[in-house]
């Protein structure tokens, strides 16, 4: 990837954070693309796009008018340019007259270009997509795709940026409003108990968390590096997988659905999701190939490390010392898929057990500051190495997994976009080094997963059954526990 030179002096320019380099680099370029699904078709013109650019999407960070370049010692800076619209809109074409279900296809290999073509290093690092055909699969009348370098923010920055480009459909006065995060409990234990058990419960936390750190993070290392997830039925191993073709797709579950299975077995929304997706996993890997469902398969687990209690507007997220800062504040989990192997009865006959097994192995990890050490393992490499060093190292970590994993939260009230309602509403990271990747995102009352599958690897029409299937037997078997 090449890089434009500062040459003039005076230009205004801010350092690119060390993350942000890392992401768009020669080893590694990770974009987001947020997916808004409108109910009418698209009936803005040129001029109101731009507007709408100009107005609305550019103001709301100086990254989208800024673009990466060296500086003479070869650091790398943001540097304010002229922004023109034009170039950053695109409407495709596509024949006319068509079914919504070969329009489908159409879209799906539109996705799918998109996601693999980088983007121009000339210009600011995002792209508007206005795809003005129906979609038989999700029942939209059009589609909006906004394409952002993941260097500009991680997920939490850039729905936050799309959030705010949006309005409430009941009230365009009101602010959106988001599901609670509840607080966590876990520190309130010792001061309910015997003083005496308190001594020993904190040295006991003590030393698990020192145990937990010294395994979770040789273990990193080792995956990043040295040992790579076997072959099998959701990963190809092979070389440049990321410029592949690969298939989006995306289902549906109720929320309440998804509540009254944490509600019965005292786990959290995110375990829940995950044992789902990860059951789900392995029951597809079982079906297409006997036995591989005993492979060591992997999945990294993003972890926001922010203190989030809901999102906050951007100018909030953008100012010094905020809480809920703008940039990338994520961390990956190594985390196993639990095994479905004939002679264990309890993956069978009782699927809550991936649930249990999931939630054990992310509260063991999250026990930890291996996801710290594994940060300044980073920062040392940049400083001695540079960033390219660096950026290999998260290459490999990527590369050596099976799939990745990521969710964000979505407003509970109906949106609109320029006074078109927005009935769906996904995103997916493009751009890694892996075969699969799964995204949740709540909207509306609603929870959608999206699942990214590497085309002529994984069928995945296939692999979405087997999750839905998974939801309806763990739906069941939490239901039946009670």
């Amino acid at each position: 990837m090449e890089y434009l030179k500062v040459e003039e002096e005076g230009d205004q320019r801010e350092p690119v954070s060390p993350t942000g380099q890392f992401l768009n680099s020669e080893a590694l370029s990770l974009c987001i693309l947020g997916v808004l699904e409108l109910g009418v078709p698209i009936s803005i013109d040129e001029s109101q796009v731009d507007s709408l650019a100009k107005e609305v999407f550019l103001p709301t960070n100086p990254r989208f008018s800024s673009i990466m370049v060296e500086d003479e010692n070869g650091e790398k800076q943001w540097k304010r340019v002229e922004v023109k619209i034009k170039d950053h809109i695109k409407t495709p074409i596509f024949p006319c007259g068509l079914s919504p279900k070969i329009y489908d296809k159409y879209i799906d290999d539109y996705i799918s270009d998109i996601a693999i073509e980088k983007l121009p290093v000339t210009q600011p690092l995002w792209q508007i997509h206005l795809i003005n055909y129906p979609a038989s699969n999700s029942n939209a009348a059009s589609t909006v795709i906004f394409k952002l370098h993941h260097s500009l923010g991680d997920g939490f920055s850039l729905i936050g940026v799309l959030l705010s480009c949006l309005q409430r459909a009941d009230d365009p006065s009101l602010p959106l409003t988001f599901p609670s995060v509840p607080v966590s409990s876990s520190n309130k234990d010792a001061s309910h108990t015997h003083q005496s058990y308190g001594l020993f419960k904190n040295v006991s936390r003590i030393f698990s968390v020192v145990i937990n750190t010294v395994s979770d993070f040789y273990w990193s290392i080792v995956k990043s590096s040295l040992l790579e997830d076997d072959m099998s039925p959701i990963r190809s191993g092979i070389a440049g997988v990321e410029f592949r073709p690969f298939s989006v797709l995306t289902m549906t579950f109720s929320l309440d659905h998804l509540k009254q299975i944490k509600s019965n077995i005292g786990a959290t929304l995110n375990d829940v999701l995950t044992g789902i997706i990860f059951l789900g996993t392995r029951l597809y890997m079982e079906e297409n190939s006997e036995g591989s469902s005993k492979a060591n398969s992997t999945a990294l687990v993003l972890l926001n490390t922010r203190e989030i209690r809901g999102y906050v507007s951007i100018k909030e997220m953008i100012k010094p010392g905020s809480k809920t800062p703008w940039g990338n504040h994520f961390a990956f989990l190594h985390v196993p898929l639990p095994k479905l192997t004939a002679d264990d009865s309890n993956s069978y006959s009782n699927p809550l057990e991936f649930v249990w097994k999931t939630r054990e192995i992310i509260n063991a990890k999250k026990s930890s500051l291996g996801v710290y050490l594994t940060g300044r393992l980073l920062q040392v490499l940049k400083i001695l190495r540079g960033p390219e060093a660096a950026a290999r190292y998260i290459h490999g970590t990527l590369k050596n997994v099976s799939m990745g994993i990521t969710s964000l939260m979505g407003p509970v009230e109906p949106m609109t976009l320029a006074n078109h309602p927005v009935t769906g509403l996904y995103f997916m990271v493009v751009g890694a080094p892996h075969s699969l990747a799964t995204t949740i995102l709540s909207y509306n009352g609603k929870l959608r997963i999206a699942i990214g599958a590497e085309k002529g690897l994984i069928d995945a029409q296939k692999l979405k059954s087997c999750i839905e299937n998974a939801f309806q037997t763990i739906l069941k078997a939490a239901c039946d526990d009670t």
